[in-house]
């Protein structure tokens, strides 16, 4: 079974206008975590830590996954789309040559929750046209295990049922898995052994592994999983909510600067200049 390697307890800041969050995923584990550029989970009752919302700001070399457990945010972009994510939904957004966006509430009280993940994309797609999907909450894939164990599938393959997006060069698992509180609960995934993969638990507490080499992972905790195995399980006793995101490492170079993520320094520049000279969509 695949084991725990790391837990990550994530950075408090903000971004924006001011939104709180938990950045997870950080510059340092790029290169550990390839494809994944980026995870930050965000979750507040207090409306003045998310009303400023993201106003427009532009990205360019990789795709933005948002995934909102509770609220409304309203999106508009440079390419002329536009969608309000809701409970339950995501939208899934293809940065590529560049685009500027817009992520601003329509909720002025009551709880906003959520993530957002950043999946790189491959040197000979990062000037691709860019590409948005909303994807409501009642078209996101589900399936039901025994013990009433649910797993929504937002992207790749599970247990026979395929997610919602699919991606052939990274190939994302991108899971949200219930676990009933019962006396034991568990759920397995085969992931190929050279993917990488974490998890982060948002209600609950887990153990990943079987027997002895089980580990625990509490609420709010990322976990590194080792590439030791293509088999994984995840247990509870208490009942747990949590995100298993996997996916194929593209094994290339990556440099950021801020809302660009491209190959080369050279191109870092050109993409600051383009955004300067008004060259985004």
């Amino acid at each position: 079974m695949r084991t725990v390697e790391k837990i990550i307890h994530g950075q408090k800041t903000s971004d924006g206008e001011g939104v709180k969050l938990t950045r997870l995923l950080t510059h340092e584990l790029q290169q550990r975590l390839d494809p994944f550029l980026m995870l930050d989970a965000f979750g507040s009752d207090e409306a003045s830590d998310y009303v400023g919302g993201f106003p427009d700001h532009p990205h360019r070399g990789f795709e933005t996954v948002t995934y909102m457990l509770t609220g409304k945010m309203r999106h508009h972009d440079s390419a002329g789309n536009s969608g309000l994510l809701e409970d339950g939904g995501v939208q899934w957004m293809t940065a590529g040559k560049g685009v500027i966006h817009s992520e601003m509430p329509e909720q002025e009280n009551g709880r906003m929750s959520g993530f957002q993940l950043w999946v790189n994309l491959p040197a000979k797609h990062k000037m691709c046209a860019p590409w948005y999907k909303d994807i409501q909450s009642n078209d996101i894939p589900e399936f039901h295990l025994e013990n009433n164990i649910k797993v929504r599938v937002i992207a790749g393959h599970s247990h026979h049922t395929q997610g919602a997006v699919q991606r052939e060069e990274t190939e994302p698992l991108y899971l949200d898995i219930h676990l009933p509180n019962t006396k034991s609960s568990s759920f397995e995934e085969i992931i190929p052994k050279n993917h990488n993969a974490f998890i982060y638990v948002y209600e609950g507490s887990v153990t990943v592994g079987d027997g002895f080499e089980q580990q625990g992972v509490q609420i709010e905790e990322m976990a590194i999983l080792r590439n030791n195995s293509d088999q994984l399980k995840i247990n509870t006793t208490t009942g747990a909510k949590l995100i298993l995101i996997a996916g194929k490492p593209l094994k290339e170079s990556i440099v950021q600067y801020g809302p660009f993520v491209m190959n080369t320094k050279e191109q870092i520049i050109q993409a600051v200049e383009d955004y300067r000279a008004g060259r985004l969509i």
